[in-house]
């Protein structure tokens, strides 16, 4: 599937206050969403010994999908498409790489 036609199908399912203006209903979601990927992997750590097994690998999966979902309408309540932040998010990563700069830390490496 193409970014922007998952982005323009997950709209279609966006129900929440002032979808079109509401950016920030969108980012708590996105912070909620994570939270639950990070909390799945923490238990992980916690009671499997550290071991992804089909069944949580398809928790998280289930997760990550949500994840998707609220980057999807925060980035269109902001008025970018998918493949528009994943090209520029590629280009970043591309400078700091030739720049010897991926690790670190800060925006501007």
């Amino acid at each position: 599937m193409e970014l922007n036609a998952y982005q323009i199908a997950a709209r279609s399912t966006a129900r929440y206050p002032d979808v079109g203006s509401n950016a920030t209903y969108p980012t708590l979601g996105l912070c909620g969403e994570a939270g639950e990927v990070a909390d799945k992997v923490k238990k992980v750590m916690r009671d499997r010994n550290g071991v992804f097994d089909a069944e949580i690998r398809d928790a998280i999966k289930l997760e990550l999908g949500d994840v998707l979902w609220y980057v999807a309408q925060l980035a269109q309540e902001l008025g970018y498409d998918l493949e528009e932040v994943a090209a520029a998010n590629l280009d970043k990563l591309s400078s700091r790489a030739a720049r010897g700069r991926l690790g670190g830390d800060g925006d501007d490496r």
